[in-house]
């Protein structure tokens, strides 16, 4: 007896902890809420189409703000406050009267060919802007001056085939905006990086 008294002992455990183990899933599993995400990007004073939007099942935080799948019909025409990439939960933070720009951003536009831009880019993507000091002849390649770089937010990408241009609007701080207006579409890259500003 003394002898399978530590198995004895062991195989409780272990049954208790699959107890445990099997509550917690249960657990976890109810909290399970079908809510809104969406089904593709959305520019800035957008009216949600049913189309736009997808359901999707996650285990909620209780201090996430999602809109559930069963007030889709509250959310539909309304319109989006902020620009929001494919995939994005669909809270109430993001609806109403449009907030894009921010105090102390603008939107400008620049139009850019093929190679100046990552072609996958959608609205709310951040991204650096680069922009070139303009070409001088008379300038050695050794003495060019570095790109000057911005922080933006893309807020609509819009392609002109006839043109072979895409017009990118970007949010960006007013003394960028400024810098960017007065710039030759050549001089203008963007590249796509991580969220933040």
């Amino acid at each position: 007896m003394r002898r399978r008294a530590p198995y004895l002992l062991l195989g409780v455990l272990l049954v208790v902890a699959c107890a445990g183990a099997g509550v917690y899933v249960a657990t976890q599993a109810g909290n399970r809420v079908t809510v809104l995400a969406l089904a593709r990007a959305v520019t800035v004073g957008q009216v949600l189409a049913g189309q736009d939007l997808r359901q999707v099942s996650i285990s909620v935080d209780s201090g996430l703000d999602v809109v559930t799948a069963s007030e889709s019909t509250t959310v539909v025409g309304t319109t989006m406050a902020y620009p929001a990439p494919a995939g994005t939960l669909l809270s109430r933070g993001l609806l109403g009267v449009a907030e894009v720009p921010a105090a102390g951003s603008a939107i400008t536009a620049v139009g850019l060919k093929d190679g100046q831009f990552p072609p996958s880019l959608t609205p709310g993507t951040h991204v650096l802007v680069l922009i070139s000091p303009p070409a001088s002849t008379g300038t050695s390649t050794a003495s060019v001056a570095a790109p000057r770089t911005v922080r933006a937010v893309v807020t609509d990408v819009q392609a002109r085939q006839s043109e072979q241009t895409t017009v990118m609007s970007l949010e960006l701080p007013e003394a960028g905006a400024r810098e960017l207006a007065g710039a030759s579409a050549a001089q203008v890259s963007v590249v796509a990086v991580g969220g933040g500003r």
